[in-house]
């Protein structure tokens, strides 16, 4: 018996069952009272044809046998209840009870690891490149290189909406003390790297972020400094104004001057 089947909550049950199947070790057992939560499965019912006799199976506290798995009928369920399992887990991962049971097996390297050399056996997190079903298989993520790589096919070999893409970002900015600081040596960064996101939004890089902030903390003091000279010169301007009228009236005054004492003679 495993050291997770000791502590299973559904001992002797398909959730424990199936995740422990060779190709699916990357699944957690997600709780009863999520799955049988309607708030969790309602928006899952129109997708699939056989869905509350899927759920009863995923449920069953009984475990398919050999007879059952060469039942044509029973493995058409069997496709069904995998697949609203893998999206009920999608969900759970992202709760705070999923999160914690993930940050502790990324911690464990039971998502394997970096096949890359210079990331020195980085630890990799599992994820969908899509959120939708039969779209592509899944992938594991490293937070060092930022790429996603496809894993062994004898750990992990499932539909990546299981995962989801948000879900490696989703658990870095909960738990920022995983995250590796680390930084790739100069001339090693891939030329098409992976776009990581979130809930469908691109997650920018930090350097990304602090650049334009540097940026305009540059650019504020020029522009003062632009604004003030606007300001000088316009001012400057004015008062040689002022002063050109007031020499011109002057001049005036002189000339009129003039002209009444050429009249008195």
């Amino acid at each position: 018996m495993s050291e997770e089947s000791q502590y299973s909550e559904h001992p002797g049950g398909w959730i424990e069952w199936f995740c422990q199947l060779p190709q699916n070790q990357y699944l957690t057992e997600v709780d009863s009272e999520f799955i049988q939560d309607p708030n969790n499965y309602g928006h899952l019912i129109k997708q699939f044809n056989l869905f509350q006799q899927a759920l009863q199976m995923i449920l069953s506290s009984e475990q398919p046998d050999t007879l059952d798995l060469e039942n044509d009928k029973f493995l058409e369920l069997y496709t069904e209840a995998s697949d609203i399992y893998g999206l009920l887990h999608q969900a759970f991962i992202q709760t705070p009870k999923g999160l914690a049971i993930m940050r502790e097996r990324f911690l464990n390297g039971r998502f394997g690891h970096c096949p890359r050399v210079l990331c020195d056996k980085q630890n990799t997190i599992p994820i969908g490149l899509s959120e939708s079903l039969k779209t592509s298989r899944i992938k594991v993520y490293c937070p060092r290189c930022k790429e996603a790589y496809a894993p062994r096919k004898s750990q992990a070999d499932f539909d990546g909406a299981y995962f989801g893409r948000s879900f490696p970002m989703l658990l870095l900015l909960t738990y920022p003390d995983i995250h590796p600081k680390f930084t790739i040596q100069l001339g090693t960064e891939l030329f098409t790297p992976f776009q990581p996101t979130l809930y469908g939004f691109k997650v920018r890089d930090e350097r990304q972020i602090q650049q334009p902030s540097t940026q305009l903390q540059q650019q504020q003091p020029q522009q003062q400094q632009q604004i003030i000279t606007q300001q000088t010169n316009g001012i400057v301007e004015k008062e040689n104004h002022h002063q050109q009228e007031k020499q011109n009236a002057e001049q005036e005054s002189k000339q009129s001057k003039k002209k009444k004492k050429n009249k008195n003679k």
